[in-house]
Order: C-alpha cells, then structure tokens, then sequence
C-alpha cells in the first residue's frame, strides 16, 4: 500500500522561497562558489552558535543561527546552478545536519548540566535521540522507495522552534521538553508508516 506524501511546513517554505534561492544559488556558482563550501560553512556557523547556547547566551546564539540559516538553503540552490551530478553533496548535507543537531542539543545539555539541571539535560538528549531518528527512518525509507515526510517535528519545525526559545529563554524548557517529545512521536509515526507500506 502507498500513498502520496503530505505537503509540509518544509515544501511550502521551499516553495516561497525557491525563486529567490535560484537567483542566489545562480550568482554563488557565477561568483565560483562551491555548494560543499556552503554547507561547511553552515555547520561552522551552527558550531558557533552551540558555544554560545552552553554558555547559555540564548539570543547571541539566535543571532548566529539566523544569520547562517540561508547557508543551508543555498547549498542546493547553488549545486542546481550548477547542474551538478553527484549524490556527494546530498549525503554531505545530511551528515553535516546530523552533527549540527548534535552541537545544538549537545550545547543545551551542557548548559543544564552546568546549572545543575539534569532533568533538562536528559530531556535535550531525548530531543536529540529523536531528532536523529526522524531523520535516520526517513533516509532508511528512501533506500526502501518510499517518500516519508509525516510527523510534525521535521528539521525545519526543529530549526523554527530551536530559535523561538534562543530568543525567547522564558520558554526554554517548554521547548525542550516539545521536542523531547514531538522528534519521538514524530520518528515512531514515520516507522509506523514505513511498517504499513511495506507490507503485503
């Protein structure tokens, strides 16, 4: 049994956006810009901001991941304008999104660790655990032919509320504890959907 994949948050942003990413992506390659340089530099910037977050300077932290929020959308548009070929670069991309989870939570485990706050800590791991998962069930479906993007808390709802609570720290812990508990449901969802597609 297959069905056609929902519409999300991510392709509608894709969609708005898409014009003005091609012309970007299209005056990057001109200017000699290589898309992996584009998502190294994402990552760099996401490693950054991770630093501020352990040392709990939220909005400085939100300010960093702000402004490096085109690199991750500029990749792509960039490596489309150059008509590139390669699966490279989509597996770099992911690896790299993967550590950037894991500088984000782990800066936020840091920080609660350091305040004394292991609750906290413990949740920011569950959010990374399920953030990985989310991920890690979808790549596994595509092996499998199948499209899965269901489930609310995909990367770039957890970007959107990632940045809500640097810059808003009174909502911190609610945010942590959403995506404690959404990446989970949301990676469990998606395994479901997997089980009832593949199965004769």
């Amino acid at each position: 049994m297959t069905t056609t994949p929902p519409v999300t948050l991510t392709d509608r942003a894709r969609a708005y956006t898409r014009n003005w990413t091609a012309w970007a992506g299209t005056t990057l390659h001109r200017l000699g810009v290589h898309p992996d340089a584009l998502t190294v530099a994402g990552l760099v910037v996401v490693a950054l901001a991770s630093v501020f977050v352990a040392r709990g300077q939220f909005p400085l932290a939100g300010v960093i991941l702000v402004l490096g929020l085109p690199l991750d959308a500029l990749d792509g548009a960039t490596a489309r304008a150059m008509g590139r070929k390669d699966t490279f670069g989509g597996v770099l991309d992911s690896t790299l999104d993967r550590y950037a989870d894991a500088f984000i939570f782990g800066g936020l485990s840091y920080y609660f660790a350091v305040q004394g706050r292991f609750e906290m800590m413990l949740l920011a791991l569950a959010a990374l655990i399920g953030s990985f998962v989310v991920s890690y069930v979808r790549a596994r479906a595509g092996e499998a032919g199948l499209s899965v993007k269901i489930g609310l808390f995909d990367r770039f709802v957890r970007v959107i509320i990632i940045v809500l609570i640097l810059f808003v720290p009174i909502l911190l812990e609610l945010g942590v504890l959403a995506l404690a508990i959404g990446t989970n449901i949301t990676g469990l969802q998606r395994l479901w959907y997997v089980y009832r597609n593949t199965q004769n």
